[in-house]
């Protein structure tokens, strides 16, 4: 299989000469198996540099677009998506639903004339939406497992597991901490249930949900000194990183959902801060971190 980044920021799409080797674009993760079908991860940003290279190939698409929250930056990019114009296309739209609003409804909503002068249901490609919570669903004779992740409101983590390979994808998750959890108002009660079952360490949760997986892309926004002053907006830390990557026993890890003030050069710094955490500890894996245009085999 293989991954190729398209957008690798969070939060808000951050072009400039500060983020040109790791990219400014908000996530997006192709993922082509071997026999060419295509899984994509996301649609922010970087979902119209992907579009526009599908629709170059001159072929029909057919794709399943899994989206871990509705957030902006990871759903920005789906109106400039060229596949979703173009009939013939098939595309499933997979991702978690709130009490309030549909799936369907949190694409449509942004594309609302008010704000978009095409509305969804004028795009010419057959769009199927298939809500999800936790479960595990066939897809291409494989498996994709969906599990909650601690971010606001109702965030989903994907596991994709083909051939005997398996990629975990998580792009937004804080640590779970038992007394922060007491007081946050803004993630879903189910999700916080969810991790409070746990003995021990809640975070176990996520531990066995990545264990043993050739590749995991997880959130790791903040420097720990930087997470101090955001605990409870739902995201990690490079030290929550590795510590997942080492307690799951995986082979590969790739930093993601980069801070927006983050620039090349201080991604180059939490990078090479990784590098060493990684030798004192004697992890066994490897640690990159993502930049548009990069792909990684396994």
């Amino acid at each position: 299989m293989k991954a190729r980044f398209w957008g690798t920021r969070g939060s808000i799409p951050t072009p400039g000469k500060e983020t040109v080797r790791y990219g400014g674009n908000t996530p997006c993760v192709e993922v082509r198996l071997p026999n060419g079908n295509l899984i994509i991860f996301d649609a922010g940003t970087g979902i119209r540099g992907l579009g526009d290279a599908l629709t170059g190939q001159g072929e029909s698409v057919k794709a399943f677009i899994a989206i871990t929250h509705p957030h902006w930056d990871h759903i920005q990019g789906f109106p400039f998506f060229k596949p979703a114009f173009i009939s013939g296309n098939e595309l499933t739209i997979l991702g978690p639903q709130s009490r309030y609003v549909t799936l369907r409804q949190m694409i449509a909503y942004q594309m609302n004339k008010v704000y978009f002068p095409i509305q969804l249901s004028e795009l010419k490609a057959k769009i199927k939406f298939q809500p999800i919570r936790e479960q595990t669903i066939p897809i291409y004779g494989g498996t994709l497992q969906s599990i909650y992740v601690n971010h606001p409101e109702l965030a989903l983590g994907f596991r994709l597991n083909i051939g005997g390979h398996s990629l975990v994808y998580i792009s937004d998750n804080e640590p779970f901490d038992r007394e922060v959890a007491r007081s946050v108002k803004n993630v879903d009660k189910r999700v916080i249930a969810k991790y409070l079952e746990c003995k021990g360490d809640p975070n176990q949760r996520i531990f066995d949900f990545v264990r043993g997986a050739d590749l995991v892309i997880h959130d790791t926004t903040y420097t720990p000194e930087e997470y101090v002053s955001h605990v409870g907006w739902g995201h990690s830390h490079y030290l929550f990183s590795l510590k997942v990557a080492d307690e799951a026993q995986v082979r590969k890890l790739v930093l993601y959902h980069h801070d927006p003030t983050h620039s090349d050069e201080k991604i180059d710094e939490i990078l090479n801060k990784c590098h060493k955490e990684i030798r004192t500890r004697n992890y066994g894996f490897e640690c990159v971190a993502a930049a548009e245009g990069m792909e990684v085999e396994w």
